[in-house]
């Protein structure tokens, strides 16, 4: 079962449609109001946090070697999406901690439903 987790920053006294935003940094569309994330900084600290997953073809492409899960990462400079495949809950837990210190809350466009408290 896939399951993807989806992040982005408002701009400071910005806050958007979430679905519609979601849509369009899905189809890689620059959206006034977001801003640029640390993409390379995520990826580092993904990276760090992963340290026990192989990771696969790129940087990008993670699976657990001791377990079930998988995920791969797409970006945007104002956008990261998590495709993730077959991961337990406290795994994709572990994206939502490192996205939070860039303030980055989740979106999860299965439910439809933005965790930022608004």
């Amino acid at each position: 079962m896939s399951y993807d987790l989806d992040f982005w920053k408002y701009k400071k006294d910005i806050y958007l449609d979430n679905q519609d935003t979601y849509e369009k940094c899905s189809d890689d569309q620059l959206i006034e109001g977001l801003e640029d994330l640390e993409i390379e900084s995520i990826i580092k600290d993904i990276q760090e946090e992963y340290v026990d997953w192989k990771m696969k073809e790129s940087d990008i492409d993670f699976e657990n070697p001791e377990g079930k899960g998988a995920f791969q990462i797409f970006t945007t400079k104002q956008f990261i999406r998590f495709d993730c495949y077959g991961m337990e809950g406290d795994d994709m837990n572990r994206i939502i901690e490192v996205m939070s210190k860039y303030d980055c809350p989740l979106y999860d466009p299965q439910v439809p439903q933005r965790y930022d408290g608004r």
